[in-house]
């Protein structure tokens, strides 16, 4: 479906350049002199990296349907990774490369969720926060109370996070998947 740009909105999907980008913001700029534009800036769905770009007003786009599939994560069988619709109960392996660095927040028996471009699967969203494990840091010392000190931290899964002091192996840490940062000690 073609779409111009008085149809833009904000996390709209669009294909440019043969990408597929979502629109993170826009404006749209009539000067005094000379004809209207958009700005815009740009999230390419399989990187993540934001663009600005600059169209005149009135350019057409194809609009592109985004479907989110909700999935269990089973295991890794070092080849692939496995998921299963919990609906129908169908598994389906998806390769590493697809998973990408997703893989460092992704605990068995975990929900994820499957964002679709048509048929084509584009990337993996792990939940927004999730409990993982502390299996190696080192121990924090009484007396290490500097306020804001933080020291780095192995997870379960791989990930590596800083954390406070305070945090000792075992614990178990929830976690926010967008940036890696430390929430709370559960």
């Amino acid at each position: 479906m073609a779409i111009s740009t008085a149809d833009f909105k904000n996390g709209m999907c669009i294909e440019y350049n043969n990408k597929l980008w979502t629109i993170a913001e826009f404006q749209h700029v009539k000067p005094g002199k000379g004809g209207a534009f958009v700005r815009t800036k740009l999230r390419d769905i399989k990187t993540g990296r934001v663009v600005d770009y600059t169209f005149n007003s009135g350019t057409k786009f194809d609009s592109v349907r985004l479907e989110t599939k909700k999935m269990q994560y089973l295991y890794n069988d070092g080849a692939d990774f496995n998921f299963m619709d919990p609906v129908t109960f169908e598994q389906m392996p998806i390769s590493t490369e697809t998973v990408g660095d997703q893989a460092k927040w992704l605990k068995e028996n975990d929900e994820v969720s499957l964002l679709y471009a048509g048929e084509e699967l584009i990337s993996i969203e792990p939940q927004m926060f999730v409990e993982l494990e502390v299996t190696e840091t080192e121990p924090g010392f009484k007396g290490d109370t500097v306020q804001g000190s933080t020291k780095p931290a192995t997870l379960e899964t791989g990930a590596t996070i800083q954390v406070p002091m305070f945090v000792n192996i075992g614990d178990v840490l929830q976690v926010d998947t967008r940036d890696g940062r430390f929430i709370k000690r559960m």
